[in-house]
């Protein structure tokens, strides 16, 4: 059994107050750390600028919590005070804060970050092969476009006006005013421009990475970049099934991003994926599933010339991550069980529980090639097996739920320590060198998931602190991503952070120096427990520290997805504000949601719900906030004839928050 790391070191050195430098959600755990400081030390939250206190508290073991802090409605920033340690930063506590400041940038990214703007474009015109710049074939952007999408749908179709690209036509530049003529640009493809510019731009995104992965499924040839002209080329980039046929890219994933792009079909991309085309994707995941061997767990990936860390190891982020093949296979299955007859559902559950079942029997969390030695993909594994649950719940092979609850408890003892940090071992916080960026960025989505389907506030807590490390709550006191002139220039930066990661990889192989939202740097192991001229570090000699990429982002935008599972809700009230659950056709009832749309503070914004009565469709209907940066998202709506059921919802998929009501009771709205 792991052993957890001391829960008080001995530190000497005196510390500041460190904060999530944007701030906290209102609900949800909120704690900073005093380095230095000794158990009982007193400690304020004053409103900043004012001084007023409004909170009091004791710190114990370095830390300080102030969770029950909730002023719903305030637009003001606070600090902590800590007498002989000074004050911290500023810092916000508001609705769904997190997700406002980071939403928009989780995807943002993936905007910037391609390698080119026509999705014919072959690997080989892309740094490192693409589809983003020095990622290869297995980034799985529309695997994780599509959850963030489907985590919370409203939000994301406010922003429609950013990308032009549909398939593979370009289509005018939308211009602000939005005060250009449809009738002047007629059909682009299968689009007509103004069905088109109402597209949500992180739609479009999907569907441009799902068009790069249809074009390039079968292809081999070389990867792009500057990599060719090493001198071993040929030597450096070997890596996989020693003996075997020698591959040039590893387009298998990208049949991963196919069945992703399938099962959302189904859940919410028909508006805006013609059927021919989502055809033409279920027809080659069909053909070539078996010899891209997508229906199991892959261990040692190809032999193929990619750029990899040493060692043939038995996972790693470069296409096999521990989990994938549960996920792809429960992604199809989604798909295929909407086809008539159920299609192939039931041959991709069978290999969904095989792929679970070798998770349940063999995931190892002592052997750090299944945890963070897999690096930016060690997200995939939990997560999967957590959607795995909430999707199917019944048809999971026994012992699922068992094994996600040992990985937490594995968790809890290795976090248990003034930052909240997983730590590697009991002589080793972080590895030494530390390319870790999106093991420890992507690890609260993997706590959010899991807490959700276990329902345990105390790892949700847990995952919260891996958000509050991103945001600066860590040993150099930094956000892992660096505040430079041209990303804040761009509006490419988290509102409310002063200080950033402070070392930037300007010209990289991923070329990330104008990629908004992009994650830089992450303590190495030597600035733990608390050792500040050693914990944020530029490139040295055996010290690979400070460059983001784009498997980074994607664990990043893992966070920002799942953080949503615990805090939607779906409500149908009645007159009097309560939640009911049967009523009869011709009441007059109110609809509410409480959901991440609350980007503006100055004035109620819109959202919607989807309402079902009985087996009809589903109609989209409209919410409105109840007043300025209240969160809570209303309308009244009256109860058709015709049903017995009706069913009001939020979400797609395993983040689908419903409430249902039975009309065949007295009449519960009065």
């Amino acid at each position: 059994m792991t052993v957890s790391a001391q829960p008080r070191p001995n530190i000497t050195i005196k510390g500041k107050p460190f904060v999530n430098q944007a701030g906290y959600n209102l609900g949800e755990a909120k704690r900073f750390t005093v380095p230095g400081a000794a158990d009982g030390t007193a400690f304020t939250v004053k409103e900043a600028g004012s001084g007023k206190v409004v909170y009091k508290g004791i710190i114990k073991d370095y830390v300080g919590y102030f969770t029950d802090f909730n002023p719903a409605g305030s637009t003001k920033e606070y600090i902590v005070s800590v007498p002989g340690h000074g004050e911290s930063v500023p810092f916000w506590v508001a609705d769904h804060l997190m997700e406002k400041v980071s939403t928009r940038l989780a995807y943002q990214f993936f905007i910037d970050v391609r390698g080119g703007y026509t999705t014919s474009l072959l690997p080989s015109n892309v740094t490192g092969g693409g589809p983003s710049r020095d990622g290869g074939g297995h980034g799985l952007e529309t695997v994780f476009e599509g959850l963030l999408y489907a985590s919370n749908p409203a939000l994301f179709d406010r922003w429609t006006k950013e990308l032009r690209q549909y398939g593979n036509k370009v289509y005018p530049v939308v211009p602000p005013d939005d005060t250009e003529p449809d009738s002047d640009h007629g059909e682009y493809g299968e689009r007509p421009y103004a069905e088109y510019r109402k597209m949500p731009d992180l739609i479009k995104l999907l569907l441009w990475h799902a068009e790069f992965a249809y074009n390039n499924v079968g292809y081999n040839g070389k990867a792009g970049g500057a990599y060719e002209n090493l001198r071993d080329f040929d030597g450096t980039r070997v890596f996989g099934y020693q003996g075997q046929p020698m591959q040039s890219f590893d387009y298998q994933n990208l049949l991963d991003q196919l069945a992703a792009t399938c099962a959302f079909y189904h859940a919410f991309l028909k508006p805006y994926l013609p059927e021919k085309t989502y055809r033409q994707y279920r027809a080659t995941c069909l053909q070539r599933w078996e010899i891209y061997e997508r229906q199991k767990e892959v261990r040692y990936w190809v032999n193929s010339k990619k750029w990899i860390d040493e060692g043939w190891r038995e996972f790693n982020e470069m296409g096999n991550a521990y989990g994938q093949g549960l996920l792809r296979n429960l992604l199809m299955y989604e798909a295929e069980r909407h086809e008539p007859n159920g299609g192939e559902s039931a041959r991709f559950l069978k290999y969904a529980q095989d792929c679970a079942t070798d998770i349940i029997k063999n995931w190892n969390f002592d052997n750090e090639w299944h945890t963070w030695a897999m690096r930016n993909a060690e997200h995939i594994t939990p997560q999967a097996l957590a959607l795995f649950l909430m999707l199917e719940p019944e048809k999971c092979p026994v012992g699922t739920k068992e094994k996600l609850a040992a990985w937490a408890d594995y968790i809890k003892r290795r976090s248990n320590n003034l930052w909240q940090y997983r730590t590697h071992s009991d002589t080793e916080w972080a590895h030494r060198k530390s390319k870790e960026i999106g093991t420890v960025c992507g690890l609260g989505g993997s706590l959010f998931a899991v807490a959700q389907v276990l329902n345990d506030p105390k790892l949700r807590e847990i995952g919260w602190s891996q958000v509050n490390n991103v945001f600066g709550l860590n040993p150099s006191g930094c956000h892992l991503g660096n505040k430079s002139a041209a990303r804040v220039a761009l509006n490419g930066y988290w509102a409310g952070v002063e200080q950033g990661w402070p070392y930037i990889h300007s010209f990289g192989a991923g070329e990330l120096a104008y990629c908004r939202g992009t994650i830089d740097g992450s303590p190495t192991n030597s600035g733990f427990p608390f050792n500040p001229d050693s914990a944020s570090l530029s490139d040295r000699p055996n010290l690979y520290a400070t460059e983001g990429w784009c498997l980074t982002n994607r664990a990043w935008m893992t966070s920002v997805t799942f953080s949503t599972f615990g805090s939607h809700v779906v409500r149908i009230l009645n007159k009097q504000n309560q939640p009911i659950t049967n009523a009869k056709p011709g009441d007059v009832v109110t609809l509410e949601l409480k959901a991440a749309l609350n980007q503006d503070w100055t004035k109620p914004e819109d959202g919607y719900v989807l309402v079902t009565a009985g087996n009809t469709s589903a109609t989209k209907v409209a919410l409105t906030e109840t007043g300025p940066n209240t969160g809570l998202f209303r309308a009244a709506y009256t109860i058709p004839d015709g049903s017995n059921l009706l069913t009001v919802s939020y979400g797609y998929l395993g983040f689908q928050k419903k409430a249902i009501l039975t009309l065949n009771g007295a009449n519960a709205a009065k």
